[in-house]
């Protein structure tokens, strides 16, 4: 069994309260509903398999056009059993209990039909399995809302939630509260409405929040496309091994294995595959809309309008203070806040502002530092970079080792590899007994051998990695790995007339 356990961004400036409130809701109508739906369902079932029998046995028999359904939907999926009711080769009471088999006694075949097409009718009309989960034949409006709140099983329910907490709490925090709520409640019924075009003829009540979790994880694919989540694969009972894979790859292999199960398998599997693709469609096209078209930036800036307060009366003194050019007062009003207000973007620009006015240059680079690290964890990498930029600028240097790190990836995902390459290396020299150290040459190394073909430098940066003094043993499978794959791409060698040793280039020519 693989599972999630984590991901890289796994801090957020707010507490995720809607996020929590989805999984309590959830939770709460697990608990109140679980054990009706389970009945419910389960009479239903047992309806169908009669109405099923006494139309195969008696095929001339006049069927109600409100359950013909039922019986298109079992010919179609399982003829058969069809094929074997029909010639008596086993009937239902083979198949149930005595005391599940229910056998009143009707006039005809065909007042037997009417009745259970009554209540067929009665039970479509009254019970909560078909008024609030979700019946693609004949969908109740409610059900777009009430069917992604109901799960027919602990597993079911704990497995939906695990993934809604991991990739919701930090959709909510970039998206905000109210857009993140709105988008959860919309991607449900668009998951739920393309699992009825896929399924037009089902009776099959259909529930669980895995649609709008879907549409979380098609989301979170484009929003933090390279961030590493962290998989657990359990093997042999209680045995483990873990892993890192980027957004990208997994959640990609995830949508394109349920298109392969929902062609292979449709609903045979009991689980609602399309509705997992609509869903993670819809949230990738959503994450795309809400990015490009600057609502995210919009967004983005009233929380931390919120989180800081302009409405923060020492903010709106230390603005005063800039004004009328009081620096001084400005600056030792804005240490105090930002001491306070560790997370206070407005009060570290602010100060930034008030020291470069003042050439204050050490207050500068400390508040210029501060607002790379806090624009680095709302992943505003364009912010971060220029205030790294102004902060070399001012006579930056000494970055702590975090940051540091965290800007070599900045620049590995911005697509600068070279100088991500030497940012790496360079941090390795810099800082040789840090674990640090280790994964900057892992990086680099990974960049030369996949990104710009320079194996030799990947071999070089991975056999660095592997004399480390600091202890990696967690590391040692994937450096060994690694320094193979490096090798095997190095250019073949053939020894010339004279002895020497000549690597051949791709056009086969000694140079």
């Amino acid at each position: 069994m693989l599972i999630p356990v984590g991901h890289e961004n796994m801090t957020v400036r707010r507490w995720p309260v809607v996020t929590a409130a989805l999984i309590l809701i959830n939770l709460l109508a697990f608990i109140v509903t679980n054990g009706t739906l389970e009945k419910e369902v389960f009479e239903m079932e047992i309806l169908k398999l009669r109405i099923v029998e006494l139309a195969a046995i008696h095929p001339d028999i006049h069927v109600p056009p409100e359950i013909q359904p039922v019986i298109t939907d079992f010919r179609e999926k399982h003829p058969r059993e069809w094929e074997k009711i029909s010639s008596q080769e086993f009937t239902l009471a083979d198949l149930l209990s005595p005391e599940m088999f229910r056998t009143e006694e009707y006039a005809s075949p065909q007042a037997k039909m009417n009745a259970l097409a009554e209540e067929f009718a009665r039970i479509m009309n009254s019970y909560m399995a078909y008024q609030y989960a979700f019946v693609p034949v004949n969908p109740n409006p409610a059900a777009y809302l009430t069917a992604n709140f109901l799960h027919g099983g602990w597993l079911h329910l704990i497995g939906n939630m695990w993934f809604l907490w991991l990739a919701g709490f930090v959709l909510e925090d970039v998206w905000g509260r109210v857009t993140y709520l709105v988008f959860y409640i919309i991607a449900g019924a668009a998951a739920l409405q393309f699992y009825a075009w896929t399924n037009a003829g089902s009776l099959t009540p259909t529930l669980g929040a895995s649609g709008a979790v879907a549409a979380l994880m098609g989301a979170f694919l484009i929003r933090f496309p390279k961030i590493k989540i962290e998989m657990r694969w359990f093997y042999f009972l209680f045995r483990s091994y873990r892993f890192k894979a980027s957004a990208y790859w997994l959640l990609s292999l995830w949508l394109l294995t349920e298109i392969l199960y929902g062609f292979l398998f449709g609903t045979e599997t009991g689980v609602a595959h399309w509705a997992h693709v609509g869903g993670f469609i819809f949230g990738a096209v959503a994450a795309l809309i809400i990015r490009h078209s600057g609502f995210e930036h919009t967004i983005n800036n009233s929380i931390e309008k919120r989180i800081t307060g302009v409405g923060d009366p020492e903010i709106r003194q230390a603005h005063k203070y800039i004004d009328n050019k009081k620096l001084d007062e400005a600056i030792a009003l804005l240490k105090k806040h930002t001491a306070a207000n560790r997370t206070s973007l407005d009060g570290w620009n602010l100060l930034r502002e008030a020291s470069w006015q003042k050439q204050d240059f050490p207050t500068y680079q400390r508040a210029a530092l501060k607002c790379c690290e806090l624009h680095m964890k709302i992943h505003d990498d364009e912010a971060a970079w220029r205030d790294y930029e102004d902060y070399v600028n001012a006579g930056g240097k000494d970055l702590p080792l975090t940051v540091r790190f965290d800007l070599c990836r900045l620049l590995e995902n911005q697509g600068h590899l070279e100088t991500a390459v030497s940012e790496y290396g360079l941090l390795a020299a810099a800082h040789p007994a840090e674990r640090q150290a280790v994964m900057a040459q892992l990086a680099a190394g990974k960049i030369c051998l996949q990104k710009l073909n320079r194996p030799h430098d990947a071999l070089k940066f991975f056999e660095a990695a592997g004399n480390s003094p600091v202890p990696h043993l967690d590391f040692e499978q994937t450096i060994q790995a690694s320094i193979q794959e490096a090798k095997s791409q190095l250019p073949p060698v053939s020894t010339n007339a004279m002895g020497s040793e000549v690597a051949k280039g791709a056009n086969g020519v000694g140079r």
